[in-house]
């Protein structure tokens, strides 16, 4: 017949089995990346005196600068004298109030000759014991020394690892009664004045000797459920050790559904050596489940880094935690850029070619200032045809025809040179203003005069005739500044004849000669200058004065 302790063994692994399978319990998959300097608050067990407070800042310079917030102890487990007041306190405690985020672990033994295999019967005996009270006051004198020592917050791990077979404050021997005396210890501490103690729950990974879901004494009592985690057996691979009951998944989820805090204060190599694997999953679990603290133990066979015998996972450890820093700044070389002079070539200024507007100047045509002769002379206008006008009655005898009274002359800007003739003035055409050189005379194509037509009177008897005074016929100047011609020589002139309209054809452009001395037709050539006279050509104005002996003017 199995004994009771085991009975109720197998009950709870029968009982967390089917729950695991009824509810589906995730299983957390392990990571690839390592995790890099966690701020989770980290330490370990170096040694339980004076030299294990003063390896810490070494394990933190070994670790790369890689703070230790955890520092973690025991109290020796042989005599009650050594529960209650231990002589290496004092130095913890200093070592905590230094900072305000450190935390100070204290493992707590529930008996004395903790370690010395005491069998079960003595060890239920002992359970009832404490139960009753037996052992208040060693606890109360610990905590007053805590509290005085100034760490009152100091996390207590008591009664570590009740679910193992080593131990004298196991719990298979006595279940309910083990939780009767946990729970007399923590209430029995909590009523000293000052203290803010938290009590941390931490079986062994797996079944071991009994379930340790069997002897969780309530929550009420427990602040932190922990599990210490060897690589050892139940479980070869990390895998195993995750999914076996009462396991790491077990553990974070009775902790969930508790409403507790996780934590591992203890976990190392053990069974399987150096063993880098182990190391890089169990921080990388440490990673995602996010526990209050962790403590690796850290001498041999556990550790890795006071136990030499485990250089890989010394190497792992120190890789996944050691804080991530920049590499030394190493400053680049500068190497100079060799200036090499940019030649400057100039750049050939090439002048703009001034290209000259081309000015056309506007031809100045000067109206020819034809002054008004004192004589009547027929203006050069070709006349239109005139009606005859009517025959003149015949003149008394006697009497000779007496020309027209001249118009007043038209005092002139230049006077003409004297005359022996009758005062008329010579009619001066002037020249165009536009100086113009003496050129050749060049033979100007007259426009035909058309004299009126005129019916000739009936002659009749005259007397003598009378000579007309002799009016000196003008001379075609030259060029500009040409003076008067010398004195006319009287030329008989022909009795007019009746003259035809000019035929309708164009007459052809002849030039003509220069009339003869006391010519009856007195041409003056008209300069329009360069351009315009290529325009129009060569013209003159020449006008025609009858010098007949009928005409009045002809002094013989």
């Amino acid at each position: 017949m199995p004994r009771p302790h085991r009975r109720l063994a197998s009950t709870c692994i029968g009982t967390v089995t089917a729950g695991l399978l009824a509810t589906g319990a995730s299983l957390a998959a392990p990571e690839k990346e390592q995790p890099k300097g966690s701020d989770i608050a980290m330490g370990a067990f170096l040694d339980s005196g004076q030299s294990g407070v003063a390896r810490i800042p070494q394990l933190s310079r070994w670790l790369g600068g890689k703070e230790i917030r955890v520092g973690h102890t025991y109290l020796p487990g042989d005599r009650w004298a050594r529960i209650e007041n231990p002589d290496f306190l004092e130095a913890w405690a200093q070592w905590r109030r230094a900072r305000p985020d450190r935390l100070f672990v204290l493992n707590v033994p529930m008996q004395e000759h903790n370690e010395d295999h005491v069998p079960d019967r003595e060890v239920a005996r002992l359970i009832r014991a404490g139960a009753e009270g037996e052992f208040d006051h060693h606890f109360e004198k610990l905590a007053h020394r805590l509290v005085e020592l100034g760490v009152p917050d100091t996390v207590i791990v008591l009664g570590w690892e009740m679910n193992g077979a080593t131990y004298t404050h196991r719990c298979a021997p006595d279940p309910q009664g083990w939780k009767e005396y946990w729970n007399r210890i923590v209430n029995t501490m909590r009523s000293v004045p000052g203290q803010q103690f938290k009590f941390d729950y931490a079986p062994n990974r797996g079944s071991d000797a009994i379930g340790w879901t069997a002897c969780y004494p309530g929550d009420d009592v427990v602040d932190i459920v922990g599990m210490d985690s060897y690589d050892q057996a139940p479980g070869k691979t990390f895998d195993e050790m995750v999914k076996q009951p009462y396991g790491l998944q077990q553990h974070v989820d009775f902790a969930k559904a508790h409403g507790k805090a996780i934590s591992y204060p203890e976990w190392g190599l053990f069974r399987h050596g150096d063993n880098p694997t182990y190391v890089q999953r169990m921080l990388k679990w440490i990673e995602q489940h996010k526990p209050l603290y962790h403590t690796i133990t850290d001498y041999c066979p556990h550790g890795v880094w006071q136990c030499k015998q485990n250089p890989r996972s010394a190497k792992a450890f120190r890789a996944a935690l050691a804080p991530e820093r920049p590499g030394p700044v190493i400053p680049t070389p500068v190497v100079p850029t060799p200036v090499i002079p940019t030649p400057v070539v100039p750049t050939p200024v090439l002048p703009t070619p001034s290209v000259p507007t081309p000015s056309v100047p506007t031809p100045s045509v000067p109206t020819p200032q034809i002054p008004t002769p004192g004589i009547p002379v027929p203006s050069p206008v070709v006349p239109s045809p005139q009606i005859p006008a009517p025959v003149p009655s015949p003149e008394t005898p006697g009497t000779s025809p007496s020309p027209e009274p001249a118009p007043e002359p038209v005092p002139e800007p230049v006077p003409s040179p004297a005359v022996p003739s009758p005062a008329v003035p010579s009619p001066a055409v002037p020249s165009p203003e536009v100086p113009v050189p003496a050129p050749e005379p060049v033979p100007v194509s007259p426009e035909p005069v058309e004299p009126s037509p005129q019916v000739p009177a009936p002659e009749s008897p005259s007397p003598e005739p009378v000579p007309s005074p002799a009016v000196p016929s003008p001379q075609t100047p030259v060029g500009p500044g040409t003076g008067p011609s010398p004195d006319p020589v009287p030329v008989p002139l022909p009795e007019p004849s009746p003259v035809l309209p000019p035929a309708p054809t164009p007459v052809p452009v002849v030039p003509e000669p220069e009339p003869p001395a006391n010519s009856t037709q007195w041409c003056v050539p008209v300069n329009f200058g360069e351009w315009l006279s290529k325009l129009v050509g060569k013209q003159s104005v020449c006008i025609k004065i009858d010098w007949g002996k009928d005409s009045g003017f002809w002094p013989w």
